[in-house]
């Protein structure tokens, strides 16, 4: 990395008894990085964001967050970061005001700074004239700004986002990773867990967390030219066993259900999409569609889990 890393991360290890939730995660992230860290529910996650918070101990190995310790200092390290929990974490009974004065409170705001700071975060996250709303009376999306506003209050040089988007509409997701991105062009950097696969596409590098274990970290870019080599080509209708009957052909080496078909990834001198076609209907599959598309996050996604799932390991 060519900046001196806000986050760095060694070996990190957190055990449930016999279970183990991470498994010696190593990685680093930049000053003003969107950093997404990304998998399936359980697949450790949130586990690693609240070791990184100071919310729980590590099993073993090091972490360093805003240059202290998240093991020897936790206290340090909260009120040097910025968290917004998975969980909605704001006071429903309270009104929109009330809530940023209590959150401001902790971080030791007060008086005429804590309010310019507040009317400053409702006008960045567009709540404008809400002041004086109730927080339980707003819908989701709203709440959700409200939550981001009041982790942002004391300014934090680092963000925590644990699946800041989940329950909400379509495009109250898509405007807030545009604050997201607003964000990191201030040089805030921004650690964000999600397991929707669309919004890593946002993010400057990506962990995929499988199991407790980080088998990939890249830029999405990077992700799809490891993970997805060759071509990839989308059919739809045709059967599962027919799909799976490509296998057989040369040239193709994946085949994973997608949607309401299929996605073939075939080698770059590999068959075309027509001749999929061609030999789904000498298979007895003669309603087949075939085009060449461009691999996603998502197909990343399944590539590796097939590869290092405990499934698939065992």
């Amino acid at each position: 990395m060519t900046l001196d890393p806000v986050i760095r991360v060694a070996e990190l290890t957190r055990r449930f008894g016999d279970f183990t939730a991470v498994d010696r995660v190593s990685f680093e992230v930049a000053p003003g990085e969107i950093f997404g860290y990304l998998g399936a529910n359980g697949a450790g996650k949130s586990t690693t964001i609240r070791m990184l918070c100071g919310l729980l101990r590590p099993s073993g190995g090091d972490a360093m967050v805003a240059g202290v310790d998240v093991a020897r200092h936790p206290e340090q390290v909260k009120r040097a970061i910025g968290y917004m929990s998975q969980k909605f974490s704001l006071y429903l009974d309270l009104r929109v005001s009330e809530n940023l004065e209590f959150f401001g409170g902790a971080f030791g705001m007060r008086g005429k700074a804590l309010q310019r700071r507040a009317a400053e975060l409702l006008e960045r996250v567009g709540l404008s004239g809400q002041a004086q709303a109730l927080t339980g009376s707003m819908p989701g999306g709203w709440r959700q700004r409200l939550a981001l506003a009041c982790s942002l209050l004391h300014s934090p040089r680092i963000l925590f986002l644990d699946e800041p988007t989940a329950g909400v509409d379509p495009t109250s997701r898509r405007n807030f990773w545009r604050l997201i991105r607003e964000l990191a062009s201030s040089k805030t950097t921004v650690f964000v867990t999600t397991h929707y696969m669309d919004e890593a596409e946002y993010c400057d590098r990506v962990g995929l967390m499988v199991d407790g274990e980080l088998p990939a970290l890249d830029t999405p870019a990077g992700l799809k030219r490891t993970w997805m080599p060759g071509r990839l080509i989308r059919i739809k209708g045709v059967r599962r066993e027919g799909a799976q009957s490509l296998f057989e052909r040369p040239g193709v080496t994946g085949v994973e259900p997608f949607g309401a078909g299929f996605h073939v990834q075939v080698a770059s001198d590999g068959p075309s999409a027509d001749e999929l076609v061609a030999w789904l209907a000498e298979a007895g599959q003669p309603s087949a569609w075939a085009e060449q598309v461009e691999p996603s996050l998502e197909d990343v996604f399944l590539r590796v889990v097939g590869a290092n799932g405990r499934a698939g390991r065992e």
